[in-house]
Formats: C-alpha cells, sequence, structure tokens
C-alpha cells in the first residue's frame, strides 16, 4: 500500500520528531491546557514542511549530486544516528528522561502561543540538523520519485505527531506521567535510529564499491 520510501520518510522523519524535547514537553502541555493547541500543532507542522521539503528537494538534490558527497553524507547520517540513538536507549536505561504538567497555569493569547511555540522551533539548531542535513541527507540516496514519496513519510509523520500529541494529550498524560512510558519511548527511538543508521551504512559501503 505505502512504498518503502514513504516508510523510511514516515520512520526517519518520526524517529527525529518524536525524540524528546523543548517542543514536544510545550506541545504536550499545551494540549493538556487546551491552549490554542490547533495553532500550536499547525505552527509546529508548517516549520517542519518549509524545513524538510528544503532538505528533501533543495539540500538533498544537491548532495545526490556527487557519489562522493553521497557517501559521506551517508556515513556522517549514520553515525550521528547511532549515538542519537545511543543516548535514546542511555534515556531508556535510566530513565532520565520525563516531564511535569502543571494545569493550573492560565491559557495565553494566540499571539503569546504562536510566539513561544515558533522560538522553541525555530531557535533550537538540532531543528536543522534534523530536518536539513539528516532527512535531506537521507533523502539525498533517493530517486526523484522515491524523494517525492519520502517527504510524503516525513510530512505524514510530523502531522500525525504534533496533531496527535496535542489532542491527545490528556489520554497520554496519565502515561507520560510514569518513568516506564518513557524507558519504552526512548527505547523505540533507539531501535529505529540504530535500524536507519544501519542501512545507510550498508548503502555507503555498496555505494563505495561500485
Amino acid at each position: 500500500m505505502f512504498s518503502p520510501a514513504f516508510i523510511q520518510g514516515l520512520l526517519v522523519s518520526g524517529g527525529l520528531i518524536v525524540a524528546i524535547g523543548a517542543q514536544n514537553a510545550y506541545v504536550l502541555k499545551q494540549g493538556l491546557l487546551k491552549n490554542h493547541i490547533f495553532w500550536v500543532a499547525l505552527t509546529c507542522f508548517l516549520c517542519d514542511f518549509v524545513l524538510i521539503s528544503f532538505g528533501v528537494l533543495g539540500f538533498g538534490s544537491l548532495i545526490s549530486q556527487s557519489p562522493m558527497a553521497t557517501i559521506v553524507l551517508a556515513i556522517v547520517g549514520a553515525l550521528f544516528l547511532f549515538v542519537y540513538g545511543l543516548r535514546a536507549l542511555r534515556s531508556a536505561i535510566s530513565g532520565s528522561s520525563g516531564m511535569a504538567i502543571d494545569s493550573s497555569q492560565q491559557q495565553a493569547t494566540i499571539a503569546a502561543t504562536i510566539g513561544t511555540t515558533l522560538a522553541l522551533t525555530l531557535l533550537n539548531p538540532h531543528v536543522y540538523l534534523d530536518t536539513v542535513v539528516i532527512i535531506g541527507g537521507v533523502a539525498g540516496t533517493l530517486t526523484p520519485e522515491q524523494k517525492l514519496a519520502f517527504l510524503a513519510g516525513s510530512l505524514t509523520a510530523s502531522a500525525l505527531w504534533f496533531f496527535g500529541l496535542g489532542y491527545g494529550a490528556r489520554l497520554l498524560i496519565p502515561l507520560f506521567n510514569k518513568p516506564v512510558t518513557w524507558r519504552v519511548l526512548d527505547g523505540i527511538i533507539a531501535l529505529v535510529m540504530w535500524a536507519i543508521a544501519l542501512s545507510l551504512a550498508m548503502y555507503a559501503y555498496q555505494l563505495y564499491l561500485s
């Protein structure tokens, strides 16, 4: 039903977006408080739409024109994702991830909420590394047709995560107040990142032999 490139985009983007951070914490908190969650989720998605599209169709296309650059980027991407997965595994083992939600806070205005969302998203240097460099670099190993499917999968993961996290927050909060839930999530992220890292390393090796 879905192409391998679509699934790959879904997993790569999903694995990077789901990783615990200030942006997700903010989305989850606004969902709990029912504070303009549509605009929060939409702002996050639109930022991803612009950055991921540039990475897949712009940066990734430039990289794909150079076999050597593709090999180097694939290796760098594999190493980064391996370390990323290792950090997630450490969090899963130590249970260092977690979040305390205060439901007594007052609702902010739409403008203030969107402004905070933009700040948490665009002022974080990791967002550019994830969307433009990592996702764009992975897409650079694909054909033009595969890139479109990969982009669709990546954007689907973004939309599902942010809107799902925001609107499903009240159902998820009891679970995410338990350290074991974060451990399971971090463990899944580690496995996904390592699987992608292995595929990139194998791709780089095969391209080098050819």
